[in-house]
């Protein structure tokens, strides 16, 4: 009987090493990618990323993969909203910038999920941690509307959570759909005005409009909170 049951034991010894392993080399090239982004962030311009996605044929998901990475290595998420008004206009520019915000976002939420293994207990962040979760999509939208976390940041933060997925999606999509409008919208603007177009005006407008609320909107939620 006891023989039977050594193989399984085996087998299972090395699976938390080897999860350490991953979860370690994993970081590990997060931090060198971070790393090698802030070395070379003086290439991080809107006409240089337009460009290099608009060369593949198909744009959107050339696009959606780079926001995808900018989200994990802590590009900001308002370059991607310019490119996507400059490469695909004004309806497909949110549309896409949208779809990008969100994709990063849960690529964010899932790798910190992967590798958290008490470490928002060990940073002392219980607390906050429980209190997203009670908050559930609604905490995490209002998360998204403060201007000064940065996006890749609470991608991670709240991956640390145990929200479910679709409510951390949801919360993220709703919370991000402002400035993603706005920056989409200037962007657009600046398109035109590259190209001599007088139309630059109305979504120019239309993305100060909109920037503007998504900073009111936290300071009311705020006030009514005290």
């Amino acid at each position: 009987m006891t023989t039977t049951n050594r193989p399984a034991v085996a087998l299972d010894l090395p699976m938390p090493g080897l999860r350490r392993t991953v979860r370690l080399v994993l970081l590990g090239l997060l931090a060198i990618g971070a790393a090698s982004v802030w070395r070379w962030r003086a290439l991080l311009d809107p006409m240089t990323i337009t460009g290099a996605i608009d060369r593949y044929p198909a744009a959107p998901l050339g696009f959606l993969v780079v926001h995808i990475a900018a989200s994990l290595l802590f590009i900001p998420r308002t370059l991607l909203a310019i490119v996507a008004g400059l490469l695909f206009g004004m309806g497909w520019g949110i549309l896409w910038a949208a779809a990008g915000s969100v994709a990063g976002a849960m690529a964010g939420f899932l790798v910190a999920r992967y590798i958290n293994s008490g470490l928002a207990e060990a940073a002392g962040l219980g607390p906050v941690v429980a209190q997203v979760e009670r908050g559930g999509w609604r905490a995490v939208a209002v998360l998204r509307l403060i201007p000064v976390i940065p996006h890749s940041l609470a991608n991670y933060a709240l991956g640390l959570t145990r929200l479910p997925l679709t409510a951390y999606a949801f919360g993220s999509l709703l919370g991000q759909l402002p400035m993603t409008i706005a920056y989409a919208e200037l962007g657009v603007a600046g398109e035109r005005l590259m190209l001599g177009a007088a139309s630059w005006i109305e979504p120019t407008l239309i993305g100060l409009a909109v920037l503007s609320l998504s900073l009111l909107i936290p300071a009311v939620a705020r006030w009514r909170a005290r």
